[in-house]
């Protein structure tokens, strides 16, 4: 059986919420905790400049004991994200999120944020299965970042 190309907007979650770097770290948990995720993307000036995760808010803020209704999400996001696109094929997307040991891909279209796929948005389509198993072995490799 042959396998046919996926892309990324057909796995995508669209309904994307995202941060300002001049929101608060209590804010960007707070966020989290409604939608029930782990990370979400920071906008500024019309592009995507980081991205936050609940542990950037543990390792960054909280074990240092800094208050999170102060500290900027500006302070604790990883900077320089990787980016895909909606037409990109799924296999590619498993690739990137391999290669630079993420497990969040935010998803631009002509400068605007349309989605993110998760390394879990891969694995649930059987036919994809082998690419978010690949990519999950290299994310967990020790020394991995966020």
């Amino acid at each position: 059986m042959e396998v046919k190309f996926m892309k990324v907007k057909n796995i995508m979650s669209r309904d994307v919420a995202c941060l300002s770097p001049e929101d608060t770290v209590e804010k960007a948990a707070q966020l989290m905790d409604q939608r029930g995720i782990g990370s979400l993307p920071v906008w500024d000036q019309g592009k995507v400049v980081g991205m936050v995760t609940d542990r950037d808010i543990v390792l960054r803020s909280t074990a240092k004991g800094q208050s999170a209704d102060q500290k900027k999400v500006r302070d604790v996001m990883s900077t320089n994200p990787v980016t895909g696109s909606p037409e990109m094929d799924v296999d590619e997307a498993a690739k990137i999120m391999s290669e630079k040991q993420i497990r969040r891909l935010p998803i631009v279209d002509h400068d605007n944020l349309v989605g993110v796929v998760a390394l879990g948005d891969i694995s649930v389509e059987p036919s994809l299965q082998d690419n978010a198993g690949k990519a999950l072995k290299n994310i967990s490799k020790p020394g991995g970042t966020l």
